[in-house]
């Protein structure tokens, strides 16, 4: 048999263990995966999203973001991705290693960017009735969806829903829905529409002729809801603007009037009727139930009144101006009423009072009783006192007599006077309250309006 041959298997096994050294045992393994989630979950445009690779067995990793910035990265974590525009946006990323390259592609749908807004303007003005037309200045919508409160239609689906009618007054809110496909956008406002046109007035007479009677001076006095201008007519007298708001009426004799005002709005126009009745003049002037004071009730209750001013004055009141008007002053000693009488304006500082500013002189006959008058003016004929026929032919002089003080003893009372301008005038006295130091005396007055 022939030997083997040493040297030739040597040869093989030298031969064989490089070639074997070469070969690996097995493939490395590669899994290509990632995660991604949206900042603040909001996927309209722009979208920042945050990717986080998944890779198994990757040495090297190449990302593609279209429509991304940045549009692409070869790190194995990215980090954040911003998607500008709205649309499908591929995401691939591919890793490889020394024996293998795998890709993994995801599309995200990035939504429209929205920006919701409107405007709500009432056509003419904002009176009810009132159509207000809806211009929407939203971008990016896909739908739509209205809501009117209080109007007609009260909601819409339209992109514009055009002209909406309203017509009751108040707050209305108008909201609008707007969806990019995925997300609700809403925003709301409030319109406030004011009420519908009422025309109204009233007639205010004059300080000097609140009792109505001839001559007559009023204001009319405008009461009109939702107006924006005037005409003004009437069956007498004379209307000093007739388109002014709040004109003044002027009467010059008795009798029934009628006035009307009719408004506008540019929507309407209406009217409406006042009815005024002047009384003839009796040139006389009645004041009920006024108080006068002890001199230690003139802080509480008041000492002075003016006819011309129509109202009492106390000791805080500031007569800077008002005191040239006084026309009467009352001094009452005490609570017991046993010295009493009107005295002059111009003399109220020798009677506890301070000095009155700009006062007038006045006669005044306290004690009828003691005048020695030719002529007296009785309770009866003040009472039925309709005119100032009376009082104008009626002296009304300073005499010794006349100017006593009086008691609480006769009741009532009646006392004259006669104004710096000469008007005269007669108080009744018809009641004296002992009150301590705010005791008083209620009277009425009646004086001429012109002498």
């Amino acid at each position: 048999m022939r030997k083997p041959n040493v040297k030739y298997f040597v040869y093989l096994l030298l031969l064989y263990v490089p070639m074997a050294a070469c070969k690996k045992e097995q493939e490395a393994a590669l899994s290509v995966d990632f995660a991604y989630t949206v900042v603040n979950n909001d996927l309209s445009a722009p979208v920042k999203i945050n990717f986080t690779n998944n890779t198994i067995g990757a040495t090297h990793y190449k990302w593609t973001f279209t429509g991304g910035e940045p549009a692409s990265s070869d790190k194995k974590d990215p980090g954040t991705i911003t998607f500008a525009t709205a649309g499908n946006s591929s995401v691939t990323l591919e890793a490889w290693n020394d024996d293998n390259r795998h890709s993994k592609t995801v599309d995200i749908l990035i939504d429209s960017s929205v920006a919701i807004g409107f405007d709500a303007l009432p056509q003419v003005n904002d009176f009810v009735p009132a159509d207000v037309t809806i211009i929407n200045k939203s971008t990016g919508g896909v739908s739509y969806k209205w809501t009117f409160e209080g109007g007609q239609p009260a909601t819409s689906t339209a992109k514009d829903p055009g002209v909406i009618k309203f017509n009751t007054p108040g707050n209305h809110t108008f909201t609008l829905v707007v969806n990019n496909g995925r997300k609700d956008f809403t925003l709301t406002k409030v319109l406030v529409l004011r009420p519908a046109l009422l025309p109204a007035f009233t007639i205010i007479p004059s300080l000097d002729d609140n009792d109505y009677e001839a001559p007559l001076t009023a204001t009319l006095n405008n009461e009109t809801v939702s107006g924006l201008h005037w005409k003004w007519t009437t069956t007498g007298g004379v209307i000093d603007n007739d388109t002014a708001r709040k004109p003044a009426i002027h009467f010059t004799s008795a009798g029934s009037y009628t006035i009307t005002l009719t408004a506008g709005n540019d929507k309407e126009t209406k009217s409406v009727q006042q009815t005024i009745n002047v009384l003839p003049n009796a040139n006389l002037r009645t004041f009920t139930d006024v108080r006068f004071g002890i001199n230690t009730a003139h802080g509480s209750v008041g000492c002075f009144f003016s006819t011309k001013l129509q109202r009492s004055f106390k000791a805080s009141d500031d007569l800077s101006v008002a005191g040239k008007d006084i026309d009467l002053v009352f001094f009452g000693l005490n609570q017991g009423f046993t010295y009493n009488r009107f005295v002059s304006p111009d003399s109220a500082n020798l009677y506890t009072f301070d000095a009155i500013p700009g006062a007038q002189p006045a006669s005044i006959i306290n004690s009828q009783e003691r005048c020695g008058c030719p002529s007296s003016l009785t309770v009866a004929d003040f009472n039925t006192m309709t005119t100032d026929a009376l009082l104008a032919g009626m002296p009304v002089d300073f005499t010794a007599g006349g100017w006593m003080q009086f008691t609480d003893n006769i009741q009532p009372r009646v006392v004259l006077f006669k104004t710096s301008d000469g008007r005269k005038g007669a108080i009744i006295i018809k009641q004296f309250v002992p009150n301590g130091a705010d005791s008083y005396i209620v009277t009425d007055i009646k004086v001429q309006k012109e002498p």
